[in-house]
């Protein structure tokens, strides 16, 4: 700053916070946060078992297990990636209500990391809870995601639940031809159906199912996370009984899921507890209702049991989330998606086909989202918002709301289930409504988290000013 120059915002700042400080008093120093690196590049992974081959795959670090965050509520992450693949990379941390300018939307909240080129996050997330990471890039996201880069960020409550054991289980989904190597990608048909679907599922980086030995009684808090590239299931708790404390990431009361089962669209979390069984009751799976259902983890009670653990209790509330949303005077939109591949009635065999444009599949509200496209609707900070979700194609469609969490109404407006959301999935023909208070700054996404879907168009944007 020049002697004739006015004071910059950040200067004043300075110069009033040294105003606080009394005379002959050292003046505190706040250490900076650890500037973590998260290095993508190329790999190997064992994605089946032997004798399988390995895969050339992407990962971050070399490693193929996706990397797990770890920071206290309250704490700042910052960490670097560094992109060392041929493509544009950018993070989006899902579940994050951030910063708009951290959010990670290669093409609309910043630019694509260039191949070569690095870039830094620094946030405070406000919650504590369980976010995704996932790549997401506008017209690129589903290569990288489906080459293996997904990770895990936990921030951890100020009074954690007392638990023996805190474990992620990470699920991703592989189409891998019969040499190893993986499918190419690109391919229409996938975009406009179900996505690409894969042929090998992994947790943790690893075959299913991922095994975890405990002796009876012990407390486990699962960290659940679908980061599939377009897999949705079903899981069921085989054998387990289990308390679901969080869905994805918020906190809620503690409720035992309807038959043991959960809906896992790509990009839901569940934080779920449970006691591990004692020898006599045997193994517990959980378990992914694809075909006769497949094993994701297995509980396996192992050396002497542990004293009984108190009842399980709610892990506590995130005090920054809206006490409640007014919906009387609300902001309501319609929003309506379309598009893609069409099934012909009389011919139930035949795959469904598409004919269109291949980089504008699906749409809402009859435009497919683009870097250039503007918002959908502005509103003010501080709005109610009630937008109703209709569903014209031929597949359910997974969608994300970006920077805040919602409540998925019941169908008369009376009421809304009993827990935050960022993630749901919509079946084909329905219409949802969600309600969420805009009290984020910035340009934020509604889209799809099938990520094939997502590069050819399914996702719009709202303002927040």
């Amino acid at each position: 700053m020049t002697p004739s120059s006015p004071p910059t915002r950040r200067a004043l700042l300075a110069g009033a916070a040294l105003a606080l400080v009394p005379a002959g008093r050292p003046r505190a120093q706040t250490p900076e946060p650890e500037l973590r690196v998260l290095s993508a590049g190329g790999a190997t992974a064992r994605l089946r078992p032997d004798p399988a081959p390995e895969t050339p795959v992407w990962a971050f670090d070399g490693k193929a297990a996706p990397p797990v965050l770890r920071i206290r509520r309250g704490e700042m992450l910052r960490l670097r990636l560094d992109n060392r693949t041929d493509k544009p990379l950018s993070l989006h941390w899902h579940g994050v209500r951030n910063a708009n300018a951290m959010d990670g939307v290669g093409g609309v909240t910043q630019a694509p990391v260039a191949p070569g080129a690095s870039f830094t996050y620094a946030f405070t997330p406000p919650d504590a809870g369980t976010s995704l990471i996932r790549p997401l890039v506008v017209g690129g996201s589903s290569e990288p995601a489906g080459r293996g880069l997904a990770g895990l960020l936990v921030v951890e409550e100020t009074k954690a639940p007392a638990v023996d054991r805190d474990l992620p289980l990470v699920l991703q989904d592989w189409r891998i031809e019969p040499d190893g190597r993986l499918a190419a990608f690109g391919q229409v048909p996938f975009a406009a159906s179900a996505g690409r679907l894969g042929n090998a599922l992994t947790v943790n980086g690893r075959p299913v199912p991922e095994v975890i030995a405990a002796a009876p009684g012990t407390r486990l808090r699962l960290r659940l996370a679908n980061a599939c590239n377009a897999r949705a299931t079903r899981i069921r708790f085989d054998g387990l009984k289990v308390w679901v404390a969080a869905v994805d990431g918020q906190p809620t009361d503690t409720f035992e899921p309807l038959r043991a089962t959960l809906p896992f669209p790509p990009g839901t979390r569940y934080d779920v507890l449970l006691d591990v069984p004692t020898e006599t009751e045997g193994k517990g799976t959980v378990m992914a209702l694809i075909g006769q259902g497949i094993p994701l983890a297995v509980v396996a009670p192992q050396g002497e049991p542990v004293p009984a653990r108190p009842p399980v209790a709610a892990i506590g509330e995130n005090p920054l989330l809206p006490p409640e949303i007014k919906l009387q005077n609300a902001f309501r939109r319609d929003l309506t998606i379309a598009g893609g591949a069409s099934f012909d009635r009389a011919k139930p065999d035949v795959a469904p086909a598409y004919a269109g444009d291949p980089a504008r599949i699906w749409t809402v509200n009859g435009a497919a989202g683009a870097p250039g496209s503007g918002p959908l609707f502005s509103v003010k900070r501080g709005t109610a918002v009630v937008l109703a979700l209709t569903n014209q194609t031929a597949f359910p469609q997974s969608l994300h709301l970006h920077g805040h969490v919602f409540r998925l109404l019941h169908p008369l407006d009376d009421g809304w289930e009993p827990y935050w959301l960022d993630t749901f999935q919509l079946l084909e023909g329905r219409t949802a409504r969600i309600a969420f208070l805009a009290d984020n700054p910035g340009r934020w996404l509604i889209g799809a988290t099938v990520l094939e879907r997502f590069d050819t168009g399914l996702w719009t944007s709202f303002e927040v000013t």
